[in-house]
């Protein structure tokens, strides 16, 4: 199961075709509509989310609320694209009074992107390298989401940091994160800590008053899962080259840690590894989750925990300098409508990508014709599992 995405920023819409998907997974609109709008929230978000109301139209692959076993394509409308017709217009001449980007951001794709293309208006790279884009993303995840949801898998994200201001956890990995998803959506940061969200809130508000931008660490963690799902062979069947590199695609992200992540280079090998025991009911387990649920490419049965770091916005409104690419002289950086921060909404996008990692996983060990024979597939695992436990 893999994805693709289209579409521009201010375009007429994104759009994204998710392929692998097997016959038979029941799908709803509503949950999809629930992850975008969970996307669009978050303390410190900027005017564009004021104009959109992200909901997704499903235009093939799916007939009565089930896949087909076809590729499944989704739109998501652009409702800005009303703003922006002659200067985004796919055909034509550009309007006389258009208005090039010719200072580019530091930290953003600007420059780069025009010196690949060979081209004078960064718009042409800021309208694809934005993080609107990753509305259509999270899209194409509610397949992936209701394919594990189906095998009872769960995904999640909290916020543990924006800027200074951190929430303090006692030990997120001796067992798993136990936070009600209700605590972590009800807060404006999505933190499950009422004392760290009003510390996060005062830290964007403090940003924003300064004319900054604040990035964070948040935790995607993924609950239900068997052991054995992935690879050790190559270095392609490995989750967690999988899972770091899905996560690095987001463009924001610039650390990603597994479990303890650099926390292990610290600590002997006796305060790192997780002891392994037998359990009557469940099997093999560990005492601790200090891997964060992967070992040697693979899971262990324990809640996968990653850890991101994203880095803040590139757009200031007190903006860097940089070099403006019609006259080569000295400038102040473009200011493109943005927001304060979006780690809350960071956090996710990142649930979407390990979640399109894990279906795959999945199905590349379960099978993927349909949903009927993957359950047994999966029902017959876990009776072999329990027969190697006795």
């Amino acid at each position: 199961m893999h994805y693709i995405t289209a579409g521009e920023s201010h375009g007429p819409c994104l759009t994204a075709i998710v392929d692998g998907v097997p016959a038979g997974l029941k799908l709803s609109d509503t949950q999809i509509n629930a992850d975008l709008a969970r996307r669009q929230a978050g303390y410190g978000r900027g005017g564009r989310q004021r104009i959109e109301r992200d909901t997704v139209e499903v235009t093939s692959g799916v007939r009565f609320g089930r896949t087909l076993g076809t590729p499944v394509s989704l739109v998501v409308r652009n409702r800005d694209w009303q703003n922006w017709t002659d200067r985004m217009a796919p055909f034509g001449d550009a309007p006389a009074d258009l208005l090039r980007e010719v200072t580019p951001r530091p930290g953003h794709a600007d420059l780069v992107g025009a010196l690949k293309i060979d081209t004078d208006d960064c718009r042409n790279i800021l309208e694809r390298a934005s993080a609107r884009e990753t509305a259509a993303r999270v899209a194409a995840a509610g397949v992936a989401r209701e394919f594990l949801a189906d095998l009872g898998v769960e995904v999640f994200s909290y916020v543990v940091s924006i800027g200074e201001a951190r929430f303090e956890e006692e030990d997120p990995f001796m067992t798993a994160p136990d936070y009600k998803p209700l605590a972590i959506e009800m807060s404006d940061v999505r933190c499950p800590d009422e004392e760290a969200t009003e510390a996060m809130k005062a830290a964007i508000d403090r940003a924003k008053e300064a004319g900054e931008s604040l990035g964070g660490t948040f935790r995607v963690v993924a609950t239900g899962l068997l052991p054995g799902v992935g690879g050790y062979a190559t270095a392609d069947d490995r989750l967690t080259s999988r899972l770091g590199g899905a996560l690095f695609s987001i463009p924001a992200v610039k650390g990603v840690e597994f479990g303890l992540g650099f926390e292990v280079a610290r600590r002997p090998g006796s305060q790192v590894h997780d002891p392994i025991v037998l359990d009557e009911q469940a099997g093999f387990v560990r005492s601790s989750n200090n891997a964060g649920g992967l070992e040697g490419g693979m899971t262990t049965g324990m809640p996968l925990i990653v850890t991101a770091a994203m880095k803040p916005i590139p757009t200031l409104m007190a903006p860097l300098g940089t070099v403006n690419l019609d006259t080569l002289e000295a400038e102040k950086a473009s200011k493109e409508r943005s927001d304060v921060c979006a780690v809350p909404a960071c956090a996710v996008v990142a649930e979407s990508e390990v979640a399109f990692v894990l279906a795959e996983a999945y199905l590349q060990k379960f099978g993927r014709d349909n949903m009927a024979d993957i359950k047994a597939a999966v029902k017959a695992y876990r009776q072999r599992l329990k027969t190697m436990a006795r």
